[in-house]
């Protein structure tokens, strides 16, 4: 999965039944996880190609993602619940008149992921089980906030995608949706919190001008090893007079529970506060 700038910053719900699903296809890989959390695993035929978590999704077809949705396969899952990305407007119209539901999804920022949880607890019929994941994830945000108060917040830059090896295609958070929101509850300033974008593209220019104090990577690359880790941490040498390079703060964060708004939400947040604050912990 890969986020680019025209991603919305919205949630649309379009459903066309309200009985309790028992055959749900999601190529969303945040609510496909999200489902597993709040015991609606079991109620799922199919998943997305991009679908990595947790282990079970393993076992079940996968019916292609965001830009390659299998729709054939779809149909013969005989589902009565998609979801689908609400960038898929023709895939959601052919669902809607063949009568079958549909839980249509963008990211958005925290409240977003929280409210949609909610949502899918309320839609899959398991609304308490979905409650209780929801507040454990704002109790635990709540506690990163309690732990960073009072202490000095620095200048963050945020990267969520480069060329391997180099300092070009750098794209980064911007000052709107769930990273800049993750980056704000770990105890760091967005140093592109004035661009109102989930994503920003940079050039090193635009990386000298804004002279973060710390740079956060995040990589959800499988094939990463604490050499390769190195390597790519290195890369950033090439811009010395960074404040953040010159101190020794650049901080490469594995794993794709940062680039998925699910249930893994808090314990992304928490890596991403251990890094900008690691006394506090």
């Amino acid at each position: 999965m890969r986020m680019t700038a025209g991603l919305a910053a919205c949630l649309v719900l379009v459903v066309t039944a309200q009985q309790r699903p028992e055959r749900i296809v999601s190529i969303v890989p945040a609510l496909t996880e999200t489902l597993f959390a709040i015991g609606a695993g079991p109620q799922l035929v199919g998943v997305g190609s991009f679908d990595t978590h947790p282990a079970e999704v393993a076992t079940l077809p996968r019916v292609g993602g965001l830009i390659d949705p299998n729709m054939e396969l779809i149909f013969a899952l005989r589902p009565d619940l998609v979801i689908l990305y609400g960038s898929q407007q023709d895939q959601i119209q052919q669902l809607t008149r063949a009568g079958i539901p549909v839980f249509s999804y963008a990211h958005g920022g925290l409240a977003d992921t929280l409210s949609v949880i909610r949502q899918l607890g309320t839609r899959t019929g398991h609304t308490t089980q979905a409650q209780r994941v929801a507040t454990a994830i704002e109790a635990q945000l709540a506690d990163l906030r309690a732990r960073t108060a009072g202490r000095a917040r620095p200048r963050v830059l945020l990267v969520f995608g480069r060329e391997p090896r180099s300092l070009r295609n750098i794209y980064a958070s911007g000052g709107f949706g769930f990273l800049h929101d993750m980056l704000e509850a770990a105890g760091g300033d967005n140093v592109f919190a004035d661009v109102r974008r989930e994503s920003v593209q940079l050039t090193s220019e635009a990386i000298l001008t804004a002279a973060p104090d710390v740079i956060i990577e995040l990589t959800y690359d499988d094939r990463m090893t604490p050499d390769n880790q190195a390597s790519e941490i290195a890369v950033w040498n090439r811009l010395p007079v960074i404040p953040a390079v010159r101190n020794g703060r650049v901080h490469l964060l594995l794993g794709n529970q940062f680039v998925v708004p699910g249930p893994r939400l808090a314990e992304a947040t928490a890596a991403i506060a251990r890094a900008l604050h690691p006394d506090a912990f």
